[in-house]
C-alpha cells in the first residue's frame, strides 16, 4: 500500500500494518507521520522502543536478528531504522526484504528515509514495503498545495483566515513548512482564535525573524536606503544566499514595470505581500521611471552572472547598489 499523509489517518484507524516506510524531503511531514504511526502503536499495546541509524558499518545480519529476538520483558516493540538514504546496499535490501517476506511476532517495523526517486519505487526492498506493509511519500509540497495545507492547519489552531491570508502565508514560507507551521503558532500566539487578516499575517511574518527577504522588498518600494542597507548587511551576516536576495530585488523591479493600478488581473506577483505592500508598490510604480527600472533590471541579470561566476564575492556590492539606486528612484519623483 502507498499512502500520502493527509491519508494516514483513516488507514491507521483500518488497521495496523506490521511495516512502515516513510520517506521523504519535507521534515515536518516526515516526522509528523511518524510521530503518528508511533502514537497508533502505542495505544495498541507496543510500549518497547529500538531505534538504530544505518551507517557505513552497520550490520545487517544483526539487525534481522534482533528482529526475531524475544523481548525480556515479552513486550510488544517498535523497531525504528533511521537510514540517511534511501540505498540500503545489496545486503541491507535483502535484509529488509526477507524481514517484510516474514514479520517477526509482536514487531512493528518503521523505517524512516529521504525521498526515494521514481527510478528506485522499483527497488525489490520498497516493493517488499508496498505488498506487505505501507510506504508514505511525505515529500515536499507542490506551490499550489501549499495555500490549501496553510489554510487547514490554521484552522486546526482555531485560526480563521481571510481570503488570501493563507496564500500569503504560503508565499512567504514556500519550500519550509517547519517555518510555515512556526508563523502559525505565532499568530496564534498573537491574534487567539478567531478571525485573522492580510495584514495580521504580513506583520506576524515581518517581526518573526530579525532580517528578512521580504522586509528588503518593502524597505526598496518605501524609498528608504538605510533600512534597506541595514537589511542587506544583516542577511549577509546570516549567511542569506545573495541568490535568495536577488530573486527579491528583481521581483520588485518586474512588479513596478508591470503594475497596472487595477485589482484584478496581471501577474501574482502584483497582488501579494498585504494592503502595505500594493500601496507601496502602487506609489513605486508611479515615481519609478520605466527606463530605470529596465535599467536597474538589466543589472540584475548581470548580478546572476557574478553569483554563478567566479566573482560572487563582489556580488553584495552590486546588489546593494541596485537596491538603493531602486530606492533614490523612488524617492526622487515624489510628488
Amino acid at each position: 500500500m502507498r499512502l500520502v499523509p493527509e491519508t494516514l489517518s483513516r488507514a491507521l484507524e483500518a488497521s495496523l500494518a506490521p511495516a512502515w516506510l516513510v520517506a521523504g524531503d519535507e521534515p515536518l511531514r516526515v516526522g509528523e507521520t511518524a510521530d503518528a504511526i508511533r502514537a497508533r502503536a502505542r495505544a495498541l499495546g507496543y510500549t518497547g522502543r529500538e531505534v538504530s541509524f544505518v551507517e557505513r558499518s552497520f550490520d545487517w545480519d544483526e539487525f534481522a536478528a534482533g528482529l526475531r529476538a524475544m523481548s525480556l520483558f515479552a513486550e510488544r516493540r517498535i523497531v525504528e531504522l533511521r537510514m540517511p538514504t534511501p540505498k540500503p546496499g545489496t545486503e541491507g535490501g535483502k535484509a529488509l526484504v526477507a524481514a517484510l517476506a516474514e514479520p517477526a511476532p509482536d514487531v512493528l517495523l518503521l523505517v524512516i528515509t529521504d525521498k526515494i526517486e521514481y527510478a528506485d519505487r522499483s527497488s525489490a526492498w520498497v516493493r517488499a514495503f508496498e505488498e506487505h506493509g505501507c510506504c508514505i511519500d511525505a515529500e515536499q509540497l507542490l506551490p499550489e498545495q501549499l495555500p490549501s495545507w496553510v489554510e487547514a492547519r490554521m484552522r486546526r489552531v482555531g485560526l480563521v483566515p481571510e481570503a488570501d491570508a493563507a496564500q500569503l502565508l504560503a508565499d512567504r514560507c514556500e519550500g519550509n513548512l517547519v517555518a510555515a507551521h512556526q508563523e502559525i503558532e505565532l499568530l496564534r500566539l498573537l491574534c487567539g482564535p478567531g478571525p485573522v487578516s492580510v495584514d495580521s499575517v504580513a506583520e506576524s511574518v515581518a517581526t518573526s525573524a530579525r532580517y528578512h527577504v521580504f522586509q528588503l522588498g518593502e524597505a526598496m518600494l518605501a524609498g528608504d536606503p538605510a533600512r534597506t542597507l541595514r537589511i542587506l548587511d544583516g542577511l549577509a551576516a546570516e549567511g542569506e544566499e545573495p541568490t535568495l536576495v536577488l530573486w527579491c530585488i528583481a521581483e520588485e523591479l518586474r512588479s513596478i514595470l508591470q503594475w497596472t493600478g487595477q485589482a484584478s488581473g496581471g501577474a501574482r506577483r502584483l497582488f501579494r505581500g498585504g494592503r502595505r505592500r500594493k500601496e507601496l508598490l502602487a506609489s513605486a510604480a508611479r515615481r519609478v521611471p520605466r527606463r530605470a527600472a529596465l535599467e536597474l533590471l538589466t543589472a540584475a541579470a548581470r548580478t546572476d552572472g557574478l553569483i554563478k561566476g567566479p566573482r560572487k564575492d563582489e556580488a553584495w556590492g552590486e546588489l546593494a547598489r541596485i537596491a538603493t539606486e531602486l530606492c533614490i528612484a523612488t524617492r526622487n519623483r515624489a510628488g
